[in-house]
């Protein structure tokens, strides 16, 4: 398969959409069948499109930590399953891959003109997805904390280190740091954003050949266990529900979460009122005197099925329309970053768009990627746990991704 290119303007992290309501849903009938992460936001978009259920509409959705999973079986099928995927950079490509999702141009020439183009996910040149969110992971901090021990907020790893080992000398908490490093693809994205802010690049140029067993790769590795050294003995089992949980309970007062995480932390439930108050976000750290925030940039959009009725694929697509309303987003306004002008940016916004304005690049979205991704998830846990070198870990990662490139014919 040729490689994709992807159009999605900057200015979407200026978020930039709709500017008038969808004034009902304008569905005759059809069959609508959502499958999506399993998140608040998410949640949010997923009960505007339900509420578009009727006498002649059905409306069902599955919200599952799984989705990525179950997708390609699911699209696979002839009905394919679901009629709506909602995906990210990352998950579309394995849709790409199998043909399992349409090009939604002429959707959006009929219904879409409140859309914005850095809505359009453009890949070969045709409409391939809707983006309505940005997303990255980026630096949560407690100020009360930082300021019992004379700390800065850190604008770089080097800086989260530091700041940890005075939290820890001064007996506040021994364990102060945390991040999404539970082992396979939580694990893999931390040493992607790591990598990257190292200024590494995942390919040869122009082929599917890996380059991460290297000298960026190691000094990537090794930042990654210097930070697990300050976060708890059982980090390979932290998911963002698990992070979130720990932080609102006051266990750690630095950490590596997603921008969709910040609504859930500063909201008034879960955490006393005096850590919501405590609690900052800025934008993610540099590394290894890098100058780009060592993160990654993702947009979460939806895809209409390929394997499905023309009926129902419209009835999916004025659903999730009105999913996006603007009279739906300033309900939840501050559960994302939402690309539209019905979007009053909060705190909780302020991560995502510092880590964006400094220069942090989108997640690579090109078919083996996904391959590489798995490879680095499976590999990396004997590394961190100190039973295997780091060359060691990148040798592991580097023959695994080759195997199974060579399986699907990338290299």
């Amino acid at each position: 398969m040729k490689l994709m290119k992807l159009t999605l303007l900057s200015s979407a992290l200026c978020a930039v959409s709709a500017t008038s309501a969808f004034a009902d849903c304008g569905i005759e009938s059809g069959s609508v069948r959502i499958l999506s992460n399993d998140f608040p936001a998410l949640h949010a978009v997923n009960e505007g499109a339900a509420a578009c259920a009727g006498d002649s509409v059905e409306v069902t959705v599955n919200q599952t930590a799984d989705h990525n999973d179950i997708q390609v079986a699911a699209l696979t099928a002839d009905p394919a399953q679901y009629t709506v995927a909602v995906v990210a950079n990352s998950s579309i490509v394995s849709l790409m891959n199998e043909d399992l999702i349409r090009p939604l141009d002429d959707l959006v020439e009929r219904f879409g003109g409140d859309l914005s183009p850095s809505q359009m996910i453009r890949i070969d040149g045709q409409i391939m997805a809707i983006a309505f969110m940005a997303n990255a992971q980026h630096l949560f901090y407690r100020s009360d904390i930082l300021e019992k021990v004379g700390v800065q907020p850190p604008q770089t790893y080097e800086d989260v280190l530091a700041a940890a080992e005075a939290i820890r000398a001064a007996g506040i908490m021994e364990n102060p740091f945390s991040f999404n490093s539970k082992a396979g693809w939580n694990l893999a994205e931390e040493f992607v954003n790591m990598y990257m802010g190292h200024g590494g690049q995942f390919f040869e140029p122009g082929s599917a050949q890996p380059s991460i067993n290297n000298e960026t790769g190691v000094a990537t590795l090794n930042m990654l266990r210097s930070l697990t050294e300050y976060a708890t003995p059982d980090f390979l089992t932290l998911d963002s529900t698990a992070t979130t949980a720990q932080w609102e309970s006051g266990e750690a007062a630095l950490a590596t979460l997603w921008g969709s995480q910040g609504a859930a932390i500063l909201d008034d439930e879960g955490a006393t009122p005096e850590i919501v108050a405590s609690t900052l976000l800025i934008g993610a750290p540099t590394v290894g005197g890098g100058d780009i925030p060592a993160s990654t940039l993702w947009w979460d959009g939806f895809t209409i099925a390929s394997n499905i009725s023309d009926e129902d694929a419209e009835a999916s697509f004025l659903a999730m329309l009105n999913g996006l309303s603007p009279e739906n987003i300033v309900a939840n306004n501050d559960k994302a970053v939402w690309l539209s002008d019905a979007f009053t940016p909060g705190p909780a916004a302020v991560g995502v768009a510092e880590t964006g304005q400094g220069g942090a690049r989108p997640y690579p979205m090109i078919p083996y990627m996904g391959i590489l991704h798995g490879a680095i998830g499976e590999n990396l846990s004997e590394f961190l746990q100190g039973s295997e070198s780091a060359e060691q870990a990148l040798s592991d990662i580097e023959a695994a991704y080759i195997a199974a490139a060579r399986e699907q014919g990338f290299l």
